[in-house]
């Protein structure tokens, strides 16, 4: 029989922590996890840490200004966990996220398929509901990702995108579609909400709880997330597979402007990333 979930909440503040634990409590009957407030000596002996805790992003900020910011926070967040138990396995959900997951393995000293990001599955996500609005159909019909970075280099596979396993680009309705203006509003849609209402909620905490789910039930399942990259030497948005073991990257055959859209992001997060060894 399988044991109750049971989700912490730890915040520096525990009043807060306390607060949103009691509210997510009160959807328990709901649900077959429980929850509670919880302290940072008892995290590290979870299956999954989700790390949310970041600087504030500011309206029309780079997520690449954060870096710095948010490094002495995941020092102080690790450094209160303390040991963590060998099968966990880390989501980061904190920005920059490629460059903060890559931080977070060096931190922790995780295996780097364990230690892995959200990466652009929320992006994926408003790209799919854009264009369901143009082919008029359920965005879960629609097969296509953002890639690269959770950033604003981040560009779409349109080689790969696929409806009912026919490519994309060859349905008339996307013939006059503005490919370039497509991918520019789905990079900076965050920044309109963070300047609507100061960040983003529920979107990315659904997505976030999709990921949790498929490591818990070890799901198998391919999303667009932040994970480690052999061939580039660090993290990008890429599809793996995710299960409870962490991800494990899968292999696309992209085109040759695409490959180097990808190659231009590893570039870039690695050169990043080298600060902080």
């Amino acid at each position: 029989m399988q044991e109750p979930l049971e989700i912490l909440l730890v915040d520096v503040s525990e009043k807060l922590a306390e607060g949103q634990a009691l509210d997510i409590r009160d959807a328990a009957h709901l649900s077959p996890a429980s929850c509670r407030m919880g302290h940072f000596d008892e995290v590290g002996s979870s299956d999954v840490i989700i790390v949310t805790a970041g600087a504030r992003q500011n309206p029309g900020e780079p997520r690449s200004n954060l870096v710095d910011r948010n490094y002495k926070i995941m020092e102080s967040i690790f450094g209160s966990i303390g040991t963590i138990k060998p099968s966990c396995v880390v989501l980061m959900v904190s920005n920059p996220v490629d460059i903060l997951t890559h931080i977070a393995q060096k931190i922790t000293g995780l295996p780097k398929n364990q230690v892995i990001g959200s990466g652009t599955f929320l992006d994926s996500g408003r790209l799919r509901n854009k264009l369901s609005q143009i082919l008029n159909m359920s965005p879960s019909s629609i097969h296509a990702n953002m890639l690269g970075e959770h950033g604003d280099t981040q560009f779409v596979g349109w080689s790969l995108a696929t409806v009912a396993g026919a490519p994309l680009l060859s349905s008339p309705l996307m013939q006059n579609a503005d490919l370039e203006e497509i991918e520019k509003t789905i990079a900076n849609q965050a920044y309109e909400i963070i300047e609507a209402k100061g960040s983003t909620y529920y979107g990315v905490g659904y997505h976030v709880a999709t990921l949790a789910k498929s490591i818990i039930d070890n799901g198998r399942k391919v999303y667009p997330i932040c994970n480690y990259i052999e061939k580039y030497d660090t993290y990008l948005s890429f599809p793996a597979v995710l299960g409870s073991n962490g991800a494990t990257p899968v292999e696309l055959n992209l085109s040759k402007d695409e490959l180097a859209k990808l190659e231009a992001c590893a570039k870039n997060t690695k050169a990043i990333c080298d600060k902080y060894d």
